[in-house]
């Protein structure tokens, strides 16, 4: 994987160029509308509750809605569905404009219409992100990760500022336009530079619910993308603090209006532009823990920064270096979760990856939005900077790790498959047995490597697997697993990579001269 090239370099492909624009205004236009609502949250309710709940209005339909989402993207039309999405999110937030400029709105119809956006949202994004992902190269994954993680910090920084500046200078409601407008912008884009349609394939076709279990079996059996998932659901929940409790620390803490809101936002929105240009060389040199763990304790020390000084000069340069901490942190969760998995279930890992840190975020907000109303703003923040360094005893368990080129490379099935007659895609269940004869003087060796195909087995599809001895032949063993469906069975040999192939050939190195592995496949009686 190429690792010297700038992440400005990805910026030559011109389809990249069309959709990362697009994107970035995109962020833009989202970051004006989550501001917006926050402050015009807090001005009508006084509630630090409620306008943390706008947060969770934003990102909570991540949770529910993304995995589902991603499954979409992996199996039908990605430009139909990252369309359909921005039209009724224009559509709500026009509606949303409109009522805030004939002083009509609420908390409620606020809450109700940023939902909704949120959800549109949710639904697009597994899309848009593979669709990015495709317009690039795959040795240029990590630098177009980084790019558009960039753009949408930049975002963070200039959409809260300008917001501020449009409270003041004309009306909250104008933000909620704008917002309009990058959506509509995004959907020419993606019209103008649609996603390539999925390869070809004779395989049935996945259904909803079967692939929302393909992707939960996957994340949950490949021990990359369980320990990113894991990680960055810890750090976001911990973090989200202090995102949704900045509109109370700038109207309360330190008396700021609108405007200094806006610039408390742009300040960690540009620490994270800063750390976007140089995160890739630091990530090269120091390794993916190592900048982990210094994230964690810069933001855990910006949280408190935030609780307890009262001076905004300090807390304005605090926040700096912790958009710098969120940016270097998060980006390089999902750089990892990107590179850990092949094309068939990408678009669900980075559901699954947007569920972790996007639902925790949403939870966590609600939650320390309720301990800074009970307990104090201070309380709420510097409970959630113990939180953050708490997190960083997950680092053992669940290490961080870059996905090779062999682990996500789909590879031919080793055996043809013979069967008299092909059952029907919906028959099963479907047990599949491969038999093995060794050296009987191997067999610990044999069983100790063999045991390393129980993760690859489970996650691309089967419920059971266990390893059998012959008792009538001690040098014979019997690998059997159970598929749920013959659609599922195939669906399983087709997701088999070169690493899993590698794996598999160090088994057969313990046949004995001569033989070969025997393969038979037996569908359940009703």
């Amino acid at each position: 994987m190429s690792s010297s090239r700038s992440i400005w370099h990805t910026l030559r492909h011109v389809r990249f160029r069309g959709l990362w624009a697009s994107g970035a205004l995109y962020f833009i236009g989202n970051a004006m509308q989550m501001m917006a609502a926050a402050w015009t949250m807090l001005t009508l309710t006084g509630s630090s509750f409620l306008a943390a709940l706008v947060q969770t209005a934003v990102f909570l339909p991540m949770f529910f809605l993304s995995l589902p989402a991603g499954v979409l993207a992996d199996i039908t039309d990605r430009r139909r569905l990252i369309s359909g999405a921005l039209i009724v999110q224009a559509l709500g937030g026009l509606v949303l404009a409109i009522l805030l400029l004939g002083h009509w709105g609420s908390a409620a119809s606020i809450l109700v219409l940023i939902f909704i956006s949120g959800c549109c949202t949710a639904l697009l994004s597994p899309a848009w992100n593979s669709t990015v992902a495709d317009a690039v190269p795959r040795d240029e994954l990590p630098q177009a990760i980084t790019t558009v993680a960039i753009a949408y910090n930049a975002a963070r920084a200039v959409g809260p500022a300008m917001a501020g500046f449009v409270f003041s200078h004309v009306s909250g409601a104008w933000n909620f336009m704008a917002a309009v407008l990058t959506a509509i912008g995004m959907l020419v884009a993606i019209r103008r530079w649609p996603p390539p349609p999925h390869p070809p394939s004779r395989l049935p076709a996945e259904r909803l619910f079967g692939g929302m279990m393909s992707a939960l079996r996957f994340a949950r059996h490949s021990a990359p993308v369980l320990a990113q998932l894991v990680r960055t659901m810890a750090y976001s929940a911990a973090g989200s603090a202090l995102w949704a409790l900045l509109p109370v620390v700038g109207q309360q803490h330190l008396g700021l209006g609108a405007t200094g809101y806006g610039l408390l936002m742009g300040c960690m929105g540009g620490g994270a532009v800063l750390a976007g240009l140089m995160v890739q060389r630091l990530r090269l040199r120091f390794g993916l823990e190592a900048i982990v763990m210094t994230g964690c304790v810069l933001f855990a020390a910006v949280m408190l920064i935030a609780a307890l000084v009262g001076i905004a000069g300090v807390v304005y340069v605090a926040l700096v270096l912790g958009g710098g901490a969120w940016m270097a942190v998060m980006s390089t969760f999902n750089m990892a979760t990107q590179t850990s998995v092949p094309p068939w279930v990408r678009a669900r890992a980075m559901a699954m990856h947007t569920i972790s840190a996007l639902g925790s975020f949403a939870i966590g907000s609600a939650l320390w939005g309720a301990v800074s109303d009970l307990a104090g703003l201070a309380f709420a923040l510097c409970a959630a900077s113990v939180a953050m360094l708490a997190g960083m005893l997950l680092a053992r368990p669940f290490p961080l790790r870059m996905g090779e080129l062999s682990d996500v490379t789909q590879a031919a099935p080793w055996d043809d498959l013979f069967v008299a007659k092909e059952p029907a895609p919906e028959d099963g269940p479907v047990a599949v047995e491969i038999g093995y004869r060794i050296r009987i003087e191997d067999a610990p060796d044999f069983l100790e490597t063999i045991e390393q195909l129980r993760a690859p087995r489970r996650r691309d599809g089967a419920t059971i697997w266990r390893v059998y001895r012959d008792l009538s032949d001690p040098s014979r063993f019997v690998e059997r697993f159970i598929v749920s469906s013959w659609a599922d069975y195939l669906h399983q040999r087709a997701r088999s990579t070169l690493a899993d192939q590698e794996l598999e050939a160090q088994v057969r190195e313990f046949l004995l001269p001569g033989e070969s592995v025997t393969l038979h496949h037996y569908l359940a009686e009703r």
